[in-house]
């Protein structure tokens, strides 16, 4: 195994220019939700010249599967800077090259399948939620991939989350000449906020809710025919985050009761699970990081912070999963302009490879010790209970 370990290694460090080519790439040229063709046809390409066998446009014109081995296997998602969607990238093709290597090494010793999965529109578009919906990861025996960050840790505490349009309809009228013939929908509008402020008190510390306006009239002197709302709400679980829905849902419906209007209510049909990481899997990755020099962050304020949500929430409720995340050498939190240059910097190079490193010998010990599978199987089944 560790002989393994270290052709998947010199494996990764012997492509290091390239990969930083790579991601230096996708940095330069960043793509929004469902248009990474940039970025598909890089990687896509970059992967073909490794010997993977790439299925392009694979469910989603943006995403791809790479694929080494055969039967079942990790895969390792995805594609995507504020976030450093060009760092995760990298590792999971670095990781990808391990693993291979480490097939090759081992000759006509099938120790199983290796898949890097492109999946795009992490950033609010849930592109992974399409592909679970097509059984992309039905096969699969765990999921791993790691995210860039301000601080490195085992599992980012990352919520369930929805999002919620809500549309309140009144009746235009002259404001100063007629207001009584009026429907005030920015009254409706600024009820519902004034009465999540108010939620909020009596929230849990660890639910999020928060929202902006989208529409709020057109001119001062007409009164607001229609106002909009946009929300995201997001809780420790799916079950909580059900609660905390109810909860919202009064605020939204009180307000149009007070002031007459009619509202209209637009959930987004990929809700965001909460993640569930995978006790074994994160043991073995803690120990191969920390074999290549990864140091975890001992602050638990840092490291248990709320830290977003991402549809890779989903895909932990359907298969063994990790995702920790990395510090890349800066003190900039992400979706800021400083992170977004520390994404691009040569100095997030290090800590990216050795995550690649990383990654690629918790696969192998996977694919290498089938009592391994047996037991995070049987970890995720009793997680998924208790998440019920």
């Amino acid at each position: 195994m560790d002989g393994l370990k270290t052709v998947a290694c010199g494996a990764i460090d012997s492509l290091k220019d390239e990969l930083n080519d790579l991601s230096q790439e996708i940095w330069k040229n960043p793509e929004l939700n469902f248009n990474e063709h940039h970025a598909h046809s890089v990687l896509t390409q970059f992967l073909e010249k490794q010997g993977f066998k790439v299925e392009k446009g694979y469910v989603l014109p943006t995403a791809f599967r790479a694929t080494f081995g055969k039967g079942a296997g990790p895969a390792l998602p995805e594609i995507g800077h504020a976030c450093g969607h060009n760092l995760i990238a990298e590792v999971g093709v670095a990781a990808g090259i391990g693993i291979k290597a480490a097939m090759e090494k081992c000759g006509e010793r099938d120790i199983g399948t290796v898949f890097v999965i492109g999946t795009p529109a992490e950033e609010g578009g849930g592109g992974k939620v399409d592909l679970i919906r097509s059984g992309v990861f039905s096969h699969l025996d765990a999921a791993v991939m790691s995210h860039p960050y301000n601080v490195t840790c085992l599992a980012g505490p990352y919520k369930a989350m929805n999002r919620v349009t809500v549309t309140y309809k009144g009746k235009a009228a002259h404001a100063a000449a007629f207001p009584w013939e009026g429907v005030n929908a920015l009254d409706a509008a600024v009820m519902a906020y004034q009465s999540i402020s108010c939620l909020r008190q009596q929230m849990k510390p660890t639910w999020r809710i928060h929202g902006i306006f989208t529409k709020a009239g057109v001119k001062p002197n007409i009164i607001p025919e229609v106002a909009e709302l946009l929300y995201y709400i997001r809780a420790p679980t799916d079950k909580e985050l059900r609660e905390l829905t109810e909860k919202a849902m009064v605020c939204f419906e009180g307000a149009a009761k007070m002031t007459g209007c009619t509202m209209e209510v637009e959930w987004d049909p990929k809700p965001y699970s909460n993640l569930i990481s995978n006790h074994t899997l994160v043991s073995l990755y803690e120990k191969n990081a920390e074999s290549v020099g990864v140091e975890f962050s001992k602050d638990y304020n840092s490291t248990n912070a709320p830290c977003g949500s991402t549809d890779m929430g989903n895909v932990s409720h359907v298969l063994p999963s990790i995702h920790p995340m990395f510090d890349i050498g800066t003190e900039a939190v992400n979706h800021s302009h400083g992170f977004t240059a520390a994404s691009g910097s040569p100095k997030a190079q290090p800590y990216t490879l050795n995550q690649g490193k990383a990654l690629a010998m918790t696969a192998l010990d996977v694919m290498c010790q089938q009592h391994l599978v047996a037991k995070m199987k049987a970890e995720f089944q009793e997680d998924i209970r208790k998440e019920q």
